[in-house]
């Protein structure tokens, strides 16, 4: 009985956990929920997203929720995630499109559109810390970002050639097959395989994704008459971005750890 009680306990503060790792993903989704259902006094629903989007990353940045070495890890993934989008949303290739108008776009891309990438980054480094998240068997920094580098050129290259993604799949689980992730809930060390770690975020993040493209946040061809769920094929292709992001946080980590021992 006091090993169950100890086990909800664990399983309670490991959700409470990964709200706070989660805070500003959450809070985005929350934004694109309520988007169509509260008044926007003539701002464009788009424009809205985004200036809050802004306003949530000020708010974690000044309450100490989030540094400033966070807030240039979503900044950075803002921009990845707004290169692919532009032209993941261009004529020729018309993967999925925003039907709504907007000030703040570029072309076809509302700006907000980055966070979703920003909220993936937000959300593994928040982890690190919150998580206390350490990897074993993980000190092939060169050849994970030869592979992050790989994976994100097949996003734009699988359109016109073939798509590589199930060798990339393949490749990541030999790469990462011995590499464990250790995390702290409450008082003992847990662990998991990293690549089912991937999976279990990319699995979550379709879901969040079927909620935003219900509520008309963007939509794919196939939605454009009337809602479907989203591909389940969706969730590979969140499984390499999401391994991009965590191969992007745990090479700055690392990148910094070696600066702060140089300096030291």
């Amino acid at each position: 009985m006091v090993r169950l009680r100890e086990y909800a306990t664990e399983f309670i503060v490991f959700g409470l956990k990964q709200a706070r790792a989660a805070i500003f993903a959450g809070s985005f989704l929350f934004l694109l929920i309520i988007s169509s259902h509260i008044p926007l006094f003539g701002l464009a629903r788009y424009d809205f997203l985004f200036i809050a989007a802004v306003l949530i990353q000020v708010v974690l940045y000044y309450t100490k929720m989030e540094t400033k070495d966070e807030v240039k890890v979503i900044f950075l993934f803002h921009i990845i995630g707004m290169v692919l989008e532009l032209y993941k949303t261009s004529a020729m290739v018309g993967s999925w499109s925003y039907p709504e108008d907007g000030f703040f776009k570029i072309a076809t891309v509302p700006l907000y559109s980055g966070f979703m990438y920003a909220a993936i980054g937000s959300y593994i480094s928040q982890s690190w810390k919150v998580m206390q998240l350490e990897m074993k068997h993980y000190d092939h920094y060169l050849l994970s970002v030869a592979l992050c580098a790989l994976i994100y050129i097949n996003f734009f290259t699988n359109h016109f050639i073939y798509d590589f993604r199930i060798f990339l799949i393949i490749a990541v689980f030999a790469l990462f097959w011995r590499t464990t992730v250790y995390f702290t809930v409450t008082e003992h060390r847990r662990w998991m395989p990293l690549s089912i770690a991937f999976f279990l975020i990319a699995f979550f993040i379709w879901i969040a994704e079927n909620i935003g493209t219900y509520v008309g946040a963007w939509q794919y061809p196939n939605q454009v008459q009337t809602w479907n769920v989203v591909s389940t094929q969706k969730v590979t292709s969140w499984f390499l971005m999401v391994i991009i992001s965590f191969i992007i946080v745990a090479y700055l980590k690392h990148f910094k750890k070696d600066i702060l021992k140089k300096s030291s």
